[in-house]
């Protein structure tokens, strides 16, 4: 399951007219860790952000999900609630999600978000979408992880014959 951290960074902006401004950008990333968002995001901000920049706020989500439409520039985070029974007790229970989505305005969220669910078996409510203040997402990047086709060394010096 991926866990997505929104992280705050403050630093200068260029305003169309020249001047400069101090500004708090938002961006979410998917990392394995605090330790990880947080040098995710120095790597991001070196890169993007020109000047000095600080790191203000790292926080752990509730998002489960996120779909990106690439022609659209705003993000939309929408609870979406669904009943469940459980196993145990064999009581229903309500399940809360929230999922975020890029589009132009709410319709256009719910539109996706419905689009997006249209395979679910289980009815679902989608109580509320809510625009909110990321500027970009980043996903993790699977370029950074271990192979999976790695072999321990122990199998591999132990299964060598020696001559």
């Amino acid at each position: 399951m991926k866990i997505w951290y929104t992280c705050k960074i403050k630093h200068n902006k260029e305003l169309d007219d020249g001047m400069t401004k101090q500004v708090t950008d938002t961006f979410l990333l998917d990392a394995v860790s605090y330790t990880d968002a947080e040098s995710r995001v120095y790597e991001i901000c070196e890169r993007d952000i020109r000047g000095e920049f600080t790191v203000t706020q790292i926080t752990k989500t509730n998002i489960a999900e996120v779909i990106n439409h690439e022609d659209s520039e705003k993000w939309f985070k929408s609870k979406v609630v669904y009943a469940t029974v459980d196993g145990d007790s064999e009581k229903e229970v309500k399940i809360n999600t929230y999922i975020l989505v890029s589009a132009e305005h709410a319709k256009q969220a719910y539109e996706r978000i419905e689009e997006h669910l249209n395979s679910m078996l289980v009815p679902y409510d989608i109580p509320s979408i809510t625009l909110t203040n990321i500027l970009e997402v980043y996903p993790y990047d699977p370029e950074g992880q271990i192979p999976s086709n790695l072999k321990p060394l122990s199998e591999v010096v132990g299964g060598e014959s020696e001559s």
